[in-house]
């Protein structure tokens, strides 16, 4: 099916204007299919031709301004509206749609612990024409007018206010203006709690089987919806938009969550079933506080075409951070930034599939949809972190609101958004934002120490091209405590500037970014490089913890410090570590890059060994029970480490961990699924589990397991269950993702030898058949990631020349294969 162009949607844009749709769902129809009946009114501003987009499963009728077009005209998703003339018109639309079971249009699932089913829709990008006929591009904002039918005892939540009008019949209060991709449904027999602030109504809901879950955190979660929307109704002069806020917990989401006005749904993973940590918490939290911010930029105002969306992302992702900081008890989120979310943004910005935070031009929406990555999210955010240190908090909210009232319910661009930034300082925003937002890559700040007898100069070199304000943290060791180290000074700097020069002798360590105010990887010199290494845990701030791990690890992927350094640096401090972020952020990056890709097989034993030495020495140190996070995390590592299956099937039977934790359903399948990789259960035993645990993350835990053992019958029931084209049989995109992850295993390649090959094949034609939420899902998870040989590196790169993946799958495997290819490299100078 074509694409929307950029070109298209202004042509388009130019000929038309919409005031409404109305739009009537039927979703009482049967397990396959729902009906679909659309009423759009719109104006034509010249004569001309245009279309109107739908993926209908049958295409019953149409009529346009009361006389019938032949449905058989629809091509694709496009269906021809020709000759119109200048004026008003009204375009009818009857049609059966086809429910989706990878999370695109209207998502069905049906619990399997006590067989409810739910809908919701997810419209993103062009998905809006899975469920009605819409002029699909978010410019052409309309008011909508939904009705819903649905079974008996469900209820129907939409953007808007809805009322039961009895026999299944549900309405939506009609809609502000809003773009196609953010008309939100969704329906079953949700469980719901329900509350009311500064007069609007707020909701929180979930599947029934999870309601003693949500009603646990309650409290939690409704407290940090109301510190968030009350900060920003400081920040913001424009009020909440719209009639309500309800916030819906839906099952197998793709995303995090998504931003529909007045219904924000997320995945309901973050109803929490199981023991989590604070940081875990400190993470719902954050998605709550960058969803909420989207009422204002995204839903308010939003982007004109998806060049800008960095905008939405980059904005929702820096004010989410800023304002859980200031509004909630999780005062260190920028910690918890550092060390995972900006790394998901360097590393996407050294891959050859890089592109600027706002580019020139997106093309079309295939290509947009692929910059929903760690560039728009984190460099986005860091930017703007930035910018804000460089123009001040004040001029850049008073940049903002000035954008909230030139643009609300209405469409923007980024020249739109710096101009209103200019209009309150004297600053050169525009030079700011072609020197941040139109390059690509990461700048490098490393410093440069000349001392005499009594003073000593500083001098921050760059690789790169922009310019950085920056604090560099000046440490001497503490003379009380020779481990610890304290701040003598912060400096603030600007990159390119002129050397600073100090009386005195120099300080022990010297720390540029201190704060994490850029976004830059940072090298030490040679003396700081030797004092982090010794003592890292020893540095009084969190924040600066962070900046120094995230340059051991940018040293690692880099070639420039051996694996086996980092291993020895984690294990040395990780054990006094105090922030739960870092201990968590640090030993993923030890577990699944350090020991799983850039260790040899030979090397891997002995770094799983290190994790484990490490792991139960952080373990010995919470016996009193006092730091239950960091307990727990700790234990995960243990599990996931183990090169024997003794101790953790020890827990497995007893049902807990000495000393504690009680196992729970997410650690019960955690150590199964590491039995399962070493052999040491079968499917009797899994099964055995899935009926203790029969919802739907045992199902997924029942997949992970029954693909991870190192059979060849189970290899090949995992592979055909992947990849078959029986539509009957296909998985839906959770137990996709879980029987993938279970598959490729770094203590099974000689098993897997033989699939590597398979998979260059096979995933093209699944992603061609399944389309783009699937193919991410197979480039992502399904790829033979622990396959790291340059025979794999060839075999991908001979795909993407040859095999004609689709835009989706192309992006993953450019991805994939550069992160095998910095794999081989760091392994070849070990």
């Amino acid at each position: 099916m074509p694409v929307l162009t950029r070109d298209e949607a202004q042509t388009r844009a130019r000929l038309i204007e919409v005031q409404r749709y109305t739009v009537d769902l039927d979703l009482t129809r049967g397990p396959d299919t729902f009906d679909s009946r659309t009423a759009i009114r719109f104006t034509t501003r010249t004569a001309g031709d245009t279309f109107v987009e739908l993926k209908p499963a049958e295409l019953r009728s149409v009529t346009l301004d009361g006389q019938a077009l032949d449905p058989a005209a629809l091509d694709g998703n496009r269906l021809p509206l020709t000759g119109l003339t200048a004026g008003e018109h009204e375009l009818r639309v009857d049609a059966a749609m086809r429910y989706s079971h990878t999370g695109e249009g209207m998502h069905r699932f049906t619990d399997p612990t006590d067989g409810e089913t739910y809908v919701y829709t997810q419209l993103f990008m062009e998905d809006v024409q899975r469920v009605f006929a819409a002029f699909d591009q978010p410019d052409l904002k309309s008011v909508f007018d939904l009705t819903v039918t649905a079974p008996e005892g469900w209820t129907v939540l939409a953007n808007s206010v809805t009322e039961h009008l009895g026999g299944g019949k549900w309405q939506a209060a009609t809609t502000p203006l809003l773009s196609t991709y953010l008309v939100a449904v969704a329906a079953g027999p949700w469980h719901s709690v329900r509350t009311e602030h500064r007069g609007l109504p707020f909701g929180l809901h979930c599947r029934r089987s999870l309601a003693p879950h949500l009603d646990a955190d309650a409290d939690e979660l409704l407290d940090i919806t109301r510190a968030c929307f009350d900060r920003y109704h400081e920040k913001f002069a424009e009020p909440y938009p719209f009639d309500s806020y309800d916030q819906a917990f839906v099952p197998e989401f793709n995303a995090g969550a998504m931003e529909n006005p007045g219904l924000v749904t997320f995945r309901d993973e973050f109803v929490y079933r199981s023991a989590v940590t604070d940081t875990e918490r400190q993470t719902r939290a954050m998605v709550i506080a960058h969803e909420m911010a989207h009422m204002w930029f995204g839903d308010l105002v939003t982007l004109k075409w998806w060049d800008d969306i960095w905008l939405n992302e980059s904005f929702a992702e820096y004010m989410g951070y800023q304002t859980l900081t200031e509004a909630t008890r999780f005062t260190d989120t920028w910690v918890d930034f550092g060390i995972s979310r900006k790394n998901w943004g360097y590393e996407a910005d050294q891959r050859p599939s890089t592109h600027p935070v706002a580019p020139e031009a997106v093309e079309d929406t295939a290509s947009a949809l692929l910059n929903f990555d760690g560039i728009s999210y984190a460099k986005g955010a860091s930017a703007l972190r930035q910018l804000v240190n460089w123009l001040g908090e004040k001029d850049f909210l008073a940049g903002i609101n000035t954008h909230f009232e030139r643009h609300k319910f209405a469409n923007a661009t980024l020249a739109d958004f710096i101009d209103s930034l200019a209009h309150h300082t004297d600053r050169d925003v525009h030079a700011w934002a072609d020197a941040w937002l139109r390059t690509t890559g990461v700048d490098t700040l490393t410093p440069r120490v000349t001392a005499t007898e009594d003073s000593w100069t500083l001098t921050v070199d760059r690789t790169g091209s922009r310019p950085h304000r920056i604090a560099v943290g000046l440490y001497d060791r503490d003379p009380a405590d020779g481990r610890a180290f304290v701040l003598r000074e912060r400096v603030d700097v600007d990159v390119p500037g002129e050397p600073v020069t100090f009386r005195g002798p120099r300080p022990t360590l010297i720390v540029p970014n201190d704060q994490d105010l850029t976004y830059a990887k940072i090298r030490l010199d040679p003396d700081s490089e030797e004092a982090a290494l010794r003592g890292l845990s020893g540095i009084p701030d969190p924040l600066t913890r962070a900046v120094l791990w995230n340059a051991l690890s940018d040293m690692v992927r880099d070639g420039e410090l051996q694996p086996v350094s980092y291993l020895l640096a984690a294990q040395a401090h990780l054990p006094e570590e105090t922030d739960l972020a870092l201990v968590q952020g640090v030993l993923s990056f030890a577990h699944h890059q350090v020991a799983d890709h850039y260790s040899t097989p030979e090397q891997r034993p002995e770094a799983l060994t290190l994790l484990t030495s490490l792991c139960e020495d952080i373990v010995r140190r919470t016996e009193d029970g006092e730091r239950p996070g960091l307990r727990l995390t700790a234990v995960r590592h243990l599990i996931d480490a183990a090169q024997h299956a003794d101790v953790i099937r020890g827990w497995y039977d007893s049902g807990s961990v000495p000393g504690g934790p009680e196992l729970d359903p997410e650690l019960r399948w955690r150590i199964l699924g590491r039995m399962s990789v070493l052999g040491a259960v079968d499917d009797a035993v899994i099964e055995a589990e899935l009926a203790h645990d029969p919802s739907a993350t045992g199902q997924e835990g029942a997949a992970r397991c029954h693909a991870a053992l190192p059979d060849p019958q189970a290899k090949a029931a995992a592979w055909h269950a992947l990849f078959t084209d029986d539509p009957a049989r296909e998985l839906s995109n959770y137990l996709f993702t879980a029987t993938a992850q279970g598959f490729w295993q770094p203590e099974q390649n000689d098993l897997l030898r033989g699939y590597v090959a398979r998979y260059f094949t096979d995933v093209t034609a699944l992603a061609e058949r399944r389309g783009a939420a699937l193919a991410a899902a197979a480039g992502r998870y399904a790829f033979p990631a622990t396959a790291i040989s340059p025979e794999t590196l060839r075999l991908g790169e001979f795909c993407l020349s040859e095999g004609n993946p689709t835009p989706a799958l192309r992006r993953r495997l450019v991805d994939q294969l550069d992160d095998l290819s910095r794999a081989l490299r760091v392994r070849a100078q070990a």
